[in-house]
């Protein structure tokens, strides 16, 4: 298919904390009632509730409609709610299978072949009907249920925090995935899309929600259809205003005079570049992708107020904390034991291609081919690499370190250089010779475009969390945490096990210019660590590719991404 640059932001709502924390007073349990008996074997209780009665979604002056957040929960009791979600390769399509954990026992039940056919959650789950005060169907529609996502507590003898992932990955080329939901949880089920706001004039609605007959049958889950009264009003500026959700663009949000004033709203524009008018910031700083790729957590981070720790932060869009560097320099003689577990860096193939005529810093007129890269870290050992920087230099010294089974520093080397990156969008410590990006002409022979880029490293995608040693809530997950300040001494990098680092090649220089290239095919090469500066268990895999077929004519090229196996994400 032909794909088109679509350099409109992605539009993010901010879930209340109102609702979330509302959940722990509608399911009925009176404080020290104790937990619901065990269902057999293992078997979790599900159950649709809604957190309230009714709901106000603010419709934002100039958005093309408002975002269903009804705030409703799916609530799991009896046993923890559990599915891993996984393909053997690209060549495999998606299986599901519950983990039913009974004491000590543990055993599988597989959901049926074609329900579930990607990583972003349950499609079709929930069903939503909305009419108007005549009692007119004005809207419906069905919603993904991700149940990693929005959870918290039913219940004070509940456990006191989920150990499962903060959302559900919609990277098209995720690997595996961990959904749960924890014994005596619930999780927000209501279905926001925000690609496709929802036309409600201003005015009093009734919304009824429902579970799918054929989830209902598979989970045995009661028929239950909450009602929510819900109330549409007019926002004319870039404010909450108190309302359940929020819209517009992060520019709009950035720009609106209450964010400023907010001193958290302050130190997420200055990590993110904000500031600069016309620039539409994504999950690296860079331009906003496509939509529809970032989770739906990340989506949910509204408001550049609402960004970090804290209340409203249980709907998985929390931003995790920076790890600190050691602080001083490794001393002693540099060197790594024999049999230490390292990293395995693995690239995934380019997608959110699109030609686009470039940013602020390219060349007008000319013709860019931009695209998405990702470079994961299958384990079984996480990535470290701290900076430290000599006073008054412009260039850190990197070091890898390596930990043994038991998390104990057991070696060092040196792996290069971090630099400061001034750019707009960026403003962060870069560590160099991570990736390079190649355009290959078709018998994969010569290169006809490269750019190497140096980032920070930061767990934006959760890639494979069903490999060794993957770890669900890893930190440095955004970039205003993740990679240090202009004066900072030290940095601290860190790619996780099981997760990966997605780079948005939308800035000056980083996309290929391709105004001169001839019409026809050729490969991205995504390939990480091309210098062989970091240690790895294998680095065999790499590098990846992914085919394109450039056409049209100068100022109105194309390209065209075939499938890629059974991901068709261009």
């Amino acid at each position: 298919m032909t794909s088109q640059p679509d350099r409109k932001a992605l539009t993010r709502a901010a879930f209340a904390a109102a609702a979330v924390l509302t959940v722990v007073t509608v399911a009925g349990a009176a404080p020290g009632a104790g937990a619901a008996p065990a269902s057999p074997a293992g078997t979790p209780k599900l159950k649709l509730i809604a957190a309230s009665k009714a709901v106000t979604l603010d419709r934002w002056e100039g958005e093309p409609g408002v975002y269903l957040d009804l705030g409703t929960y799916v609530t799991v009791d009896g046993a923890p709610l559990e599915l891993n979600v996984t393909r053997r390769s690209y060549k495999d399509p998606v299986v599901a299978r519950q983990i039913l954990h009974n004491g000590t026992r543990t055993t599988s039940k597989t959901l049926p072949a074609g329900l579930v056919k990607d990583f972003s959650g349950l499609p079709g789950f929930l069903e939503v009907s909305v009419k108007n005060a005549a009692g007119q169907e004005v809207t419906r529609s069905k919603g993904t249920f991700c149940p990693n996502n929005a959870s918290g507590r039913l219940r004070p003898d509940a456990p006191a925090t989920s150990h499962y992932p903060e959302s559900c990955s919609t990277n098209p080329f995720t690997l595996g995935s961990v959904w749960g939901v924890e014994k005596g949880w619930a999780a927000n089920s209501s279905t926001v899309d925000y690609d496709k706001p929802v036309d409600l004039p201003v005015g009093e609605y009734t919304a009824k929600v429902s579970v799918a007959k054929k989830y209902r049958d598979l989970f045995g889950i009661p028929d239950d259809h909450p009602t929510i009264k819900v109330t549409v009003r007019q926002t004319g500026d870039g404010t909450s205003g108190g309302g359940t959700t929020g819209g517009g663009t992060a520019g709009q949000r950035a720009a609106s005079p209450s964010a400023l004033s907010d001193p958290h709203a302050q130190h997420s524009q200055h990590a993110m570049g904000a500031g600069h008018a016309g620039h539409h910031f994504g999950p690296r700083g860079a331009d906003a992708p496509t939509p529809g790729a970032l989770p739906h957590a990340l989506e949910a981070r509204g408001l550049a107020h609402h960004l970090g720790d804290g209340l409203g932060h249980t709907d998985g869009s929390r931003v995790a904390p920076a790890l600190r560097a050691d602080g001083r320099r490794p001393t002693g003689r540099a060197g790594v034991p024999a049999n230490v577990p390292k990293p395995d860096l693995r690239s995934l193939p380019a997608w959110d291609i699109a030609v686009t005529d470039g940013e602020d810093g390219d060349v007008p007129g000319k013709d860019y081919l931009a695209f998405s890269a990702n470079v994961w870290n299958a384990g079984p050992a996480p990535l470290v690499v701290d900076g430290f920087r000599k006073p008054g230099a412009d260039l850190m010294d990197a070091y890898q370190y390596f930990y043994d089974a038991h998390g104990k520093q057991v070696g060092y080397a040196p792996t290069g250089t971090m630099e400061w990156d001034p750019r707009i969008g960026h403003e962060h410590w870069h560590f160099t010779d991570f990736a390079s990006y190649r355009l290959l002409s078709a018998d994969r022979t010569r290169q006809v475009r490269s750019g190497k880029e140096a980032f920070c490293l930061a767990n934006t995608d959760a890639i494979d969390y069903t490999v060794r040693n993957a770890n669900w809530h890893p930190y440095n997950t955004d970039l205003s945490t993740a990679c240090g300040q202009q004066n900072s001494i030290s940095v601290r990098e860190v790619l996780d096990v099981g997760s990966g680092d997605t780079y948005t090649q939308y800035r000056p220089g980083q996309s290929f210019d391709i105004s001169d290239l001839p019409n026809g095919t050729y490969y991205i090469e995504v390939k990480a660590n091309p210098a062989h500066r970091l240690q790895e268990t294998d680095l065999k895999n790499n590098v990846s590719l992914r085919k394109v077929v450039l056409g049209g004519t100068p100022g109105a090229r194309t390209v065209q991404v075939p499938p890629y196996d059974l991901v068709d994400a261009p």
